[in-house]
């Protein structure tokens, strides 16, 4: 095997020491928040007297928040730097997942 070679495995397997565990922990993050709506059906749609339909519309809000910002996030992502604004996503996303917890009304489920 050649310098070049050796130098390469090196690195491949420093950055996928490094970064495996962290994509690990974004993608359980990621999951849990893809499903926390769906978890939180199971009492909340009861708990705050949901229709399927007025679910359906909560679910579709919360999809469409995506389409809205997606494109804006990437440019700041561009501008600020991927490291700092990840990390404020997650923040920022983790916020607003604890916040559902202290949901009265549909309305505030819609907002």
């Amino acid at each position: 095997m050649t310098e070049a070679g050796t130098l390469r495995r090196s690195a491949l397997r420093k950055v996928a020491r490094r970064f495996i565990p962290f994509l690990g922990l974004v993608y359980f993050v990621n999951y849990l928040d893809r499903t926390n709506i769906g978890f939180a059906k199971l009492t909340m749609s009861e708990d705050l007297g949901l229709t399927e339909t007025m679910f359906g519309l909560a679910s579709g809000l919360f999809f469409i928040g995506y389409l809205l910002f997606e494109v804006p996030s990437n440019l700041a992502l561009h501008r600020f730097g991927a490291r700092r604004w990840i990390a404020r996503i997650m923040v920022t996303w983790g916020l607003c997942a604890m916040l559902l917890a202290f949901v009265q009304s549909s309305g505030q489920l819609y907002a």
